[in-house]
């Protein structure tokens, strides 16, 4: 009951009550949420840090910045949607708010498109190298099946594809990178699509900041040719993989194209079959049948397994130990 009271004494203030409404659309950084609600840092910064100590919003650092947004799966989530319901979405300063809210959209867009644009003639380059990207998303979504309902997690998210791809359905997405510039652009890309429940997170592949069996499903999505111990990648991630979860991998298979290691600091020349199984049944996973999607010149294969309910329960409870 007083956890309840404290949360409600913390919502209970104009200014707190802008705060919600604006951090359950997106995630803001301290200088975004100043420049919409037209009020100092350090006074926006003490609301922000009563919203946090309640419970009511989360905030997470990326580098120098520091992102705010309101909790996905929490008590205090379960008190911020009925709050924000009561709110009168005619409200001229709660309308002003949002007009504002839709101008950092549009810069954030702008930013992410300029990026998008520098780099888009790599990309496009290495696409041409493969099999359409649709035929590989199609067979992707074949792969993940009825687990894409649950938790996912995207490891290298990049531009956040594979979370628009798979979100809709998606209880919880979450995407990782350790590029600032990518997040940005996939933030651009999920606000685009309006989904609201998945986030991009600054991690590292091989030290994932989220407790073991948390996701349904993780995909390494073009990243493991990136990884300098790939194995070592596949390993952390199947930490994360709740029981019966299913683990993706997408990526090339051996290729001889010295030039996207030169050029694009591509670590491995793909991956055959072997390598691949070798190291999900390391990690005690039973692999599926492998995807092939023949290219010119470069082949995309899909490597998927499966985590034993049994010893994924058995992994989760050493790692929480």
């Amino acid at each position: 009951m007083e956890q309840v009271l404290a949360r409600l004494r913390a919502a209970a203030e104009a200014t707190r009550l802008r705060l919600l409404a604006i951090c359950a659309e997106c995630e803001l950084t301290v200088s975004e949420i100043t420049q919409i609600i037209g009020q100092s840092q350090p006074r926006v910064s003490r609301h922000l840090k009563l919203l946090c100590e309640a419970g009511l919003l989360v905030r997470f650092r990326e580098g120098t910045w520091v992102f705010y947004r309101t909790p996905h799966n929490s008590a205090g989530a379960d008190l911020v949607r009925p709050i924000l319901d009561l709110l009168p979405m005619d409200d001229e300063t709660l309308s002003l708010d949002r007009a504002r809210l839709d101008q950092v959209k549009v810069q954030r867009e702008q930013i992410a498109t300029e990026y998008f644009r520098a780099n888009a003639k790599d990309w496009d380059r290495i696409r041409s190298l493969h099999v359409d990207e649709a035929v590989v998303e199609k067979a992707l979504l074949d792969a993940v099946g009825n687990l894409a309902g649950g938790r996912i997690l995207d490891v290298g998210t990049g531009t956040g594809r594979i979370l628009e791809l798979l979100g809709r359905t998606a209880e919880e997405g979450v995407g990782v990178d350790m590029s600032r510039e990518m997040l940005a652009v996939a933030r651009a890309r999920l606000q685009r699509a309006d989904l609201s429940n998945c986030l991009v997170r600054q991690a590292d592949m091989y030290q994932l900041p989220y407790p073991g069996g948390m996701f349904d499903t993780v995909i390494l999505h073009q990243v493991l040719h990136f990884a300098e111990k790939p194995e070592a990648a596949i390993d952390e991630a199947s930490r994360v993989l709740a029981p019966g979860g299913r683990l993706v991998v997408v990526d090339f298979a051996s290729h001889d194209r010295e030039e996207l290691r030169e050029e694009h600091a591509h670590r491995r020349l793909g991956f055959d079959d072997t390598a691949i199984s070798t190291w999900f049944r390391a990690c005690e996973l039973a692999p599926d049948d492998v995807i092939s999607l023949p290219g010119k010149p470069l082949t995309v294969r899909i490597w998927s397994a499966k985590a034993d309910m049994e010893t994924a329960k058995q992994k989760t409870h050493k790692a929480a130990e």
